[in-house]
């Protein structure tokens, strides 16, 4: 028995071929891999969109902002529409949005003078923008977190389930030779490498994308001071930042 056991393994352990030994593993670690490489594939996908979501708000809000910066309320009120992955232009256009629909309400034009319940109302509209917003970048965050602190256990738990497959195979063959042990160990630590190549990247990136969002979160705080400052400024002087972009 233990030299026909041997032999089986021995062939394996000839090959090692990671392929042929994840096919001839356990159901259980055939399992936690399936669901390591379901999670690596997922936390790839949300990398490759995370970068370009947050790469296409930062073009878009630099554009936007040298718009509102240096040309006129109404330039600022097309740009906004050109510049639609960005928070800050949906900013702009969500204080826009609501001025000109209390002036409608109002039966008023929509360069008309606001009052101070009016400007406190844009005001709570940009706030609420604003953290709309913030949240809508930090999605798919979740996906990365939860992948890099739990992938390395998953892993774990396949590497044990592994280690003891390979005591029972020691158990079936009599035997502790290397021929017996090799294939069992083997698919074990392959199960916590698919565990740290499903974390480490979620881990890295994760980590970028949140000192990135603190960037963008301090941008989207500070340009909503803005415009509401500007908001209160104007409107005391019979006016309002978005009193010509509306009435364009």
């Amino acid at each position: 028995m233990e030299l026909i056991v041997g032999a089986v393994w021995g062939e394996r352990l000839a090959s090692l071929d990671p392929l042929a030994l994840i096919a001839q593993a356990s159901w259980v670690v055939q399992l936690v891999m399936l669901l390591l490489a379901a999670l690596s594939i997922l936390s790839w996908a949300a990398i490759v969109f995370k970068w370009r979501e947050l790469r296409g708000a930062n073009e878009d809000d630099e554009a936007f902002l040298e718009v509102f910066h240096d040309g006129s309320y109404e330039e600022a009120y097309r740009a906004a529409h050109e510049c639609e992955r960005g928070p800050l232009p949906a900013i702009f256009l969500g204080a826009h949005a609501e001025r000109v629909q209390m002036q409608k309400y109002a039966g008023r034009k929509a360069d008309a003078p606001l009052d101070e319940a009016q400007v406190e109302r844009i005001a709570r509209r940009i706030h609420w923008t604003a953290s709309e917003e913030g949240r809508r970048l930090e999605s798919r965050l979740g996906l990365l977190a939860t992948t890099g602190s739990s992938a390395p256990f998953i892993g774990l738990f396949g590497t044990v389930v592994g280690i003891m497959d390979a005591f029972e195979n020691i158990g079936q063959a009599g035997s502790a030779s290397l021929a017996v042990v090799a294939p069992g160990i083997a698919e074990a630590l392959i199960a916590t490498a698919i565990g740290l190549f499903a974390a480490i990247p979620a881990t890295i990136f994760y980590n970028i994308f949140v000192g990135r969002l603190r960037e963008v979160q301090s941008s989207i705080e500070l340009f909503a001071h803005e415009l509401e400052e500007d908001l209160r400024r104007e409107s005391a002087r019979g006016g309002g930042p978005l009193a010509r972009a509306a009435g364009g």
